[in-house]
């Protein structure tokens, strides 16, 4: 049986990986994550396979309690998905997202490498670390290109920046110490469990709630938008087949207009909540100013993952959307919550508070 260390394991890709590790395999999981107003720990506490599964409350920054969670747990391999991840928080405070995805990651490697070095035979041998990374460490893509594994890093914002610091420390530790490492770059996850802050749940949240539904700029800002269950399946299928010193891009191949995501979630929240006095919801879209360093565009290719491991997208985006603004409607408690306690709607330079229903055209 395969032991995973799973790092961040409390957060949306997290939880979606863990619970599909216990549900489709015979591994066992070690979640460590700190709790922040990102986590949600509940989603973790009923999980159906106890025997398989413990948790360890801790922060990747603190060295000697991840030496002692490696020697306690003895662990196979290590995903590290552990992050700060939204770019508006990053803009407004920079410093966590040096300490979690610089420092932490750097902690991470420095134990890894060590109990890594402890191992013999085929537990050396199996032995991954497995960095959870994204397309946002390439910066914004022109016209029709698409970065390809060994695009040149151009980073916009603060979060970006210490994801591809992040990046080179995880490939500096493979080539100079051997220690087995692969990187996953993955486009904009959406899907159940997702922060209020996020575009999508942000869009239903604010939606539900009558609330105006802010939208930078004019909108048209391009993303490639990827059903968080489709990520995992990726991320699994990497880490027993990848190759080890490698990266592989992951998304969807389905490229949207922000304003046509917003739009969409507004037309699907129409076609549920058929009573709702809200309706039509898209006349809560409200464009505000847009923030710093906003890139226009994010484009991966996929051609490596495809080729080497066969891997595809299995949800159309039509499909994942349903799922996921049905169960926001049916979280109404979980994600109240999550904003009670700390998971603000939108921050970021720029951000400016509008009256419910008011609309103002941005050229």
């Amino acid at each position: 049986m395969i032991k995973v260390l799973v790092t961040g394991g409390a957060g949306f890709i997290g939880i979606a990986l863990v619970n599909k590790i216990l549900r489709e395999s015979d591994w066992s999981v070690v979640v460590v994550d700190k709790l922040t107003y990102a986590s949600s720990f509940e989603a973790l506490a009923a999980v159906d396979y106890p025997s398989r599964f413990a948790f360890e409350r801790a922060d990747i920054v603190d060295a000697a309690g991840m030496h002692r969670i490696f020697a306690a747990h003895r662990p196979d391999t290590v995903i590290n998905l552990a992050a700060e991840s939204h770019v508006d928080r990053s803009i407004d405070e920079p410093a966590p997202f040096i300490d979690t995805n610089v420092r932490g990651t750097g902690v991470l490697l420095v134990v890894s490498l060590a109990y890594w070095r402890s191992l013999t035979g085929s537990g050396r041998k199996k032995f991954r670390f497995h960095h959870v990374s994204t397309d946002e460490v390439f910066g914004s893509a022109g016209g029709e290109r698409s970065f390809r594994e060994t695009s040149r890093f151009r980073p916009s914002s603060p979060y970006s920046a210490s994801k591809a610091a992040a990046d080179h420390l995880v490939s500096a530790w493979n080539r100079t110490y051997g220690l087995p490492t692969i990187i996953t770059r993955s486009s904009n996850n959406f899907g159940p469990y997702q922060i209020p802050e996020k575009l999508i749940p942000l869009t239903i949240t604010r939606a539900l709630q009558g609330k105006s539904i802010p939208v930078y700029g004019n909108g048209l800002q391009a993303r490639d938008w990827l059903f968080v269950e489709d990520h995992v399946d990726a991320l699994l299928a990497v880490h027993a087949r990848g190759r080890v010193g490698r990266s592989y891009n992951v998304a969807s191949g389905k490229e949207m207009r922000n304003i046509d995501v917003v739009v969409a979630v507004c037309g699907e929240l129409d076609r549920i909540v058929t009573r709702s006095t809200l309706r039509p919801h898209a006349k809560l879209i409200t464009h505000v100013d847009d923030r710093p360093g906003h890139d226009a565009r994010y484009a991966i290719s996929t051609k490596r993952i495809k080729d080497e491991l066969s891997w595809q997208p299995r949800t159309s985006f039509d499909a994942a959307l349903t799922r996921t603004v049905a169960w926001y409607i049916d979280k109404t408690d979980w994600w109240q919550r999550r904003l009670r306690e700390g998971a603000h709607e939108r921050r970021g330079l720029g951000w400016q508070s509008v009256p419910v229903g008011a609309h103002r055209e941005r050229s």
